[in-house]
């Protein structure tokens, strides 16, 4: 399949130099105060717990798209001050995101236990009065046992991710009262005033390493498995499962690196957009993508921590029946989720000029 640039970098009305990129990072910035200010407000005048969500969505925002900024145009910036601040910034977006990880897991993972069992997601006691009843077919007793399990497996996972989201919620509270928070927070304060381009990088054309971004992108999902196969491989991908090796899915991997290098380029763009050129930063093309690859890493997350409370010591046949079957839809998801993104990115191939 022949490539095809998202959009391309070039452009006639001339040179985006560094000092596109120093505004972008000092409007990265002042969004992480801003976002940092009503955290702290949120949190000293007893306000809603949704506005302190949002302030902390809002700062994993800023801190993300200014690291990556880093990483994509590190030639123009003094390398010392870049290379501290990179991975401080991903420490602080990982830290504050693992709390809604877990709550969104939690919730995916429950919703999908309903519909599988085609009843609430704690469906127990709903469950004896049938299993008597003469002569049910194969489809049927297997929808017993999953409801069966299904109470269960939801207690079970609603115990291990409200515990991981418990112990999240005080590791990311703890992280905004250290020191090395208020260090991070401190170079963003100044870098809200003051970028450190090098000399060089004040005059120097941002599109190539834009491009540079937008190749990457483009090589990795070349490689894509789904892509080079041309069709799905639902089997494969359920082999590894539930066995003991706790390690993630092989195959996840590069989906999950295709996802931070799309990221990466609409973050250039972004940077090209503030320099004049007029390169929309929300392109519904990337946007498809990016969803796609959201669900993607939501539904191979959920397998995993489907696939790890099947390995809980002593649970009953029936739990580690629900659990197994949650883990296969989850899988399934990840493997329509992989199909989207693909007929996606046909499409934009084809249709491009």
């Amino acid at each position: 399949m022949a490539q095809q640039h998202l959009d391309p970098t070039e452009s006639t009305a001339g040179v985006v130099t560094g000092d596109a990129l120093a505004v972008y990072l000092r409007t990265q910035a002042t969004e992480f105060l801003r976002a940092l200010r009503m955290h702290r407000e949120t949190g000293t005048s007893g306000g809603g717990a949704e506005e302190s969500v949002d302030a902390a969505r809002a700062l994993r925002r800023s801190a993300r798209r200014i690291s990556g900024s880093l990483h994509t145009f590190r030639p123009l910036l003094d390398a010392d001050w870049s290379e501290e601040m990179r991975p401080e910034l991903a420490w602080l977006s990982g830290t504050l995101g693992l709390e809604h990880a877990y709550e969104a897991r939690l919730e995916r993972l429950l919703l999908a236990l309903h519909r599988l069992s085609g009843s609430s997601p704690f469906p127990a006691q709903q469950v004896s009065a049938g299993a008597s009843a003469p002569g049910p077919g194969p489809s049927a007793q297997e929808r017993g046992n999953l409801t069966v399990g299904a109470a269960k497996a939801g207690a079970l996972l609603d115990r291990q991710l409200t515990l991981a989201r418990t112990r999240a919620h005080s590791t990311a509270l703890q992280a905004l009262g250290s020191s090395r928070f208020h260090a991070v927070a401190d170079k963003v304060a100044v870098l809200a005033s003051e970028v450190p381009l090098t000399t060089a990088g004040v005059s120097t054309d941002l599109r190539p390493a834009a491009g540079a971004a937008e190749e990457r992108l483009l090589d990795a999902i070349a490689a894509l498995p789904l892509i080079t196969a041309g069709h799905p491989y639902n089997a494969e991908a359920l082999v590894h499962g539930l066995s003991p090796d706790p390690a993630p899915h092989p195959q996840d991997g590069p989906w999950h690196q295709v996802r931070l290098l799309l990221r990466l380029h609409r973050y250039a763009r972004e940077a090209l957009s503030g320099g004049g050129l007029g390169v929309p930063s929300a392109d519904p093309r990337m946007l498809a993508a990016g969803r796609a690859l959201d669900r993607h890493r939501d539904a191979a997350e959920a397998a995993g921590a489907a696939a790890q409370a099947a390995r809980t010591p002593r649970i009953a046949p029936a739990t580690a029946y629900a659990l197994g079957v949650l883990h296969a839809d989850q899988r399934h998801e990840v493997e329509a989720a992989r199909f989207e993104f693909q007929q996606s990115w046909q499409k934009q191939t084809v249709s491009a000029p």
